[in-house]
């Protein structure tokens, strides 16, 4: 590896990204306390009818990139620098209405933990068609049989009766379906899920998934998805972002990076996870240490105290994301490739 990636270019050929985020960077502060750096320098792009993974631990800055992007971080005690250009307009410089204005309309997102975002004293009918209300202009009257016909496409039973029912009523599944309902109320181009599939039983999950599938091939959608389960990335993902200390340490198209993981934290996030063709009773290998175990970027690799396979360099110097053959790398010590 010899190139510093600075810009990404695995995707799908022949189309201009609709999404191009570049050097993001959002940083905490607290009265009394060390600023602290969430996300460190991300750049990756998105383009129509692609799906685009970022992975990785709690706390490694991938939820805080999403907020970041949709404007959705408090307006104080924190600092956003970089770029995310949707389709010629940079986001982090809209001014708030404006990007209200883009909010569910051309971008929409859905959260990690569906009772908790959604309103728990109005029905979910009306919190449906208030998203049509508000970017489609229509009257809650015709909005109405348009938010039956979205409950109905999520796979919501029953969607008529759903319509006047409130969050405490519904499932798990059937409250994170609505949210979906919600984000695709006004046919954005670009989605953007957090854990959509967070504390769901694998058949409620497999059907959200194929659901996510289908809108990326059907409509076109870029979709951004958000997750530490690596069965998910596997099975939607067109590309993937691996993401440690708040920045980007391996990326890759999904099935060369599943083959053939080169950082050691990407290998060691697929070693933790069973596999169904090992042999009965093999112990897992958890990666040691966890997510505050790091040390600084700027003086070395922050994954450096949990490595499977340190050298000297990699507590003395920082390494650079490098870039060969579609993969980028930010390792001086990377995995060997096995075929």
């Amino acid at each position: 590896m010899t190139a510093t990636a600075t810009t990404p270019r695995t995707g799908r050929p022949g189309q201009e990204p609709l999404l191009s985020v570049r050097d993001l960077r959002v940083t905490f502060r607290r009265q009394g306390e060390e600023p602290f750096t969430a996300v460190d320098g991300v750049s990756f792009d998105v383009r129509p009818g692609q799906t685009v993974g970022l992975v990785g631990e709690s706390g490694c800055g991938k939820s805080v990139t999403s907020l970041a992007i949709m404007g959705l971080l408090p307006a104080r005690g924190n600092t956003v620098e970089g770029t995310a250009t949707y389709d010629g307009t940079d986001l982090l410089g809209l001014p708030p209405d404006q990007m209200r204005d883009r909010r569910g309309r051309d971008i929409a997102m859905i959260f990690q933990d569906p009772l908790s975002s959604l309103n728990p004293v109005i029905p979910i009918g009306l919190q449906v068609t208030e998203v049509l209300e508000r970017h489609r202009g229509m009257r809650r009257r015709a909005a109405r049989p348009l938010a039956r016909d979205l409950l109905d496409r999520v796979g919501i039973p029953d969607p008529d009766r759903r319509l006047t029912d409130y969050p405490h009523q519904l499932s798990g599944g059937m409250r994170q379906r609505a949210l979906i309902a919600m984000a695709l109320a006004c046919e954005p181009r670009l989605l953007i899920a957090d854990e959509p599939t967070t504390a769901l039983d694998v058949t409620i999950q497999a059907q959200i998934l194929r659901l996510l599938k289908e809108l990326v091939e059907e409509t076109g959608t870029a979709l951004v998805m958000i997750t530490h389960d690596l069965g998910v990335v596997a099975g939607l993902c067109d590309e993937v972002n691996v993401l440690y200390g708040g920045r980007i340490v391996e990326r890759g198209e999904r099935h060369e990076l599943f083959a053939a993981p080169r950082h050691p934290y990407t290998s060691g996030l697929l070693a933790s996870i069973p596999r169904l063709d090992g042999a009965r009773g093999a112990p897992l290998t958890p990666i040691p240490g966890s997510v505050a175990d790091n040390l600084p970027w700027e003086s070395a690799c922050a994954f450096a105290p949990r490595c499977s396979q340190p050298v000297q360099r990699c507590t003395a110097e920082t390494p650079r994301l490098e870039e060969s053959a579609g993969r980028a790398l930010r390792c001086f010590n990377p995995v060997e490739v096995t075929r």
